[in-house]
């Protein structure tokens, strides 16, 4: 994957990787939530987006826990001019050796079930997103329930019951969050059942992707040749 393209389900698992990893330095830095937020001048809830890797909270929000946690250099360094190409002319331009080639490679472990959550994430956001386009979807979704309600299984009845009430109040940050009671309820989802065939081939196809692992740089082609 070079730099020019695109991967939603990529910059998904970044962004979930990223809030894991303040949420871990937090607590190895034994700074509780609410002491945190307050320095970061952030509520509570913000700071839970932002551990939770929410794509909501701006890339300020982001940098401020990132600096108080020490790690602020990291996005200064991608922000710099240290990662940029040798101006025309200088010495490094001219040197004959080859510049480095950087790879990253990235994929979600299957066996920590954080793919199967990863994809369930990304349809479900994608659900949202339609019915908040158009309220059609949340009518179809509402009647997929009402249906699976009249079958009587128990088993599922509390969280539709729940999902009832989220249609109706267009509460999705209930079922977009990173907790188990979440997870339940995207497991028992009649939302994802509305979105079309294209779309949810193009977010399985791209889970594969990310199961077997993808590249995250410049292709070993793509290293500029040795000056003469």
């Amino acid at each position: 994957m070079t730099g020019g393209e695109s991967h939603p389900l990529l910059e998904r698992q970044l962004l979930l990787q990223l809030g894991d990893r303040l949420k871990r330095l937090r607590k190895a830095q034994r700074l509780g939530t609410v002491e945190l937020a307050a320095r970061a001048g952030m509520t509570r809830n913000t700071l839970r987006a932002v551990e939770s890797g929410d794509p909501a909270p701006s890339i300020g929000t982001y940098l401020r826990v990132m600096s108080i946690l020490g790690v602020g250099g990291d996005l200064a360094l991608l922000a710099g001019d240290v990662l940029q190409p040798a101006p025309a002319g200088s010495a490094a331009a001219r040197s004959r050796h080859p510049a480095p080639v950087v790879q990253v490679r990235v994929r979600a472990d299957p066996t920590r079930h954080q793919l199967q959550d990863l994809q369930s994430l990304a349809l479900h956001e994608e659900a949202v997103r339609l019915a908040k386009a158009d309220p059609a979807q949340v009518q179809q979704a509402q009647d997929t329930l009402q249906r699976w309600l009249a079958t009587g299984d128990v088993r599922s009845a509390a969280l539709w019951r729940e999902w009832e009430d989220i249609l109706k109040a267009g509460a999705w940050r209930k079922v977009l969050a990173r907790t188990r009671r979440a997870q339940q309820l995207r497991q028992a989802s009649p939302l994802v059942t509305t979105l079309p065939p294209q779309t949810r081939q193009a977010i399985l196809q791209q889970v594969g992707e990310l199961k077997n692992g993808l590249t995250i740089g410049d292709e070993l082609g793509d290293a500029p040749e040795e000056q003469p």
